[in-house]
């Protein structure tokens, strides 16, 4: 069944339920991913407020560091830092869907890979550090959903999230390094940018939905 996705604030969260029963699940992991000002948190709301209480938000490591007060500096220490810390917090995030077994789908706010496209060493490096490999992280995630940052003319600002620094150079920058870094993934999406931000998060919303579990699809 295909939905047409409602786009008001006033739907409520989950107003399309579905009708599993089942005490326990185990969840699949999507990650959303893609440049500053993609868009990302905007779909996972709007999933939020659409599907199931079986699908879960796992939220932005990097937001949850920044926000509490974590360096953010432009010296080498402070970025390898703050990206080990991403990694470790997002990797704990992720530990607990999984053991908690409540979720049937959980969205992540960036996978445990974006974090190369902010590294200021070589992957090499970045794995070693970290103890894990390219291959380890990514066979973690069913599918990823790249949505690309659009142009100053498609509606990029910064001025939205105060944790976002990034001008819109700096942003398609990343964008482009995070394609790079995921290309290998066999389930991977890209959602091009569009004039009309609704037309983009539709066709998300519509990824996502094709991986949720029959038990959990939407009814209305």
């Amino acid at each position: 069944m295909t939905l047409d996705f409602p786009t008001s604030t006033l739907w409520g969260e989950g107003c399309y339920k579905c009708n599993c029963n089942k005490k326990s699940h185990n969840p699949d992991l999507i990650v959303l991913t893609g440049g500053p000002g993609a868009g990302k948190t905007a779909v996972l709301e709007m999933a939020i407020k659409i599907f199931c209480k079986h699908v879960t938000v796992v939220p932005e490591s990097a937001s949850v560091i920044f926000s509490g007060g974590f360096f953010r500096r432009n010296t080498l220490p402070a970025k390898k830092g703050a990206q080990r810390a991403i990694f470790k917090v997002q990797t704990e995030l992720e530990t607990i869907i999984k053991e908690e077994k409540q979720s049937a789908l959980a969205l992540c706010d960036r996978g445990t890979l974006d974090g190369l496209a902010y590294w200021p060493e070589s992957e090499d490096v970045f794995w070693k550090e970290l103890e894990s490999s390219k291959k380890e992280q990514m066979s973690k995630y069913k599918a990823v959903i790249h949505l690309e940052v659009p142009d100053m003319n498609n509606g990029y600002t910064k001025d939205t999230n105060p944790m976002r620094v990034e001008d819109v150079k700096e942003a398609k920058m990343i964008d482009e390094k995070l394609l790079k870094i995921w290309e290998d993934h066999p389930n991977r999406h890209v959602v091009s940018s569009h004039t009309d931000f609704f037309t983009k998060a539709n066709e998300a919303l519509h990824i996502i939905q094709s991986y949720i579990p029959e038990c959990c699809r939407p009814i209305i």
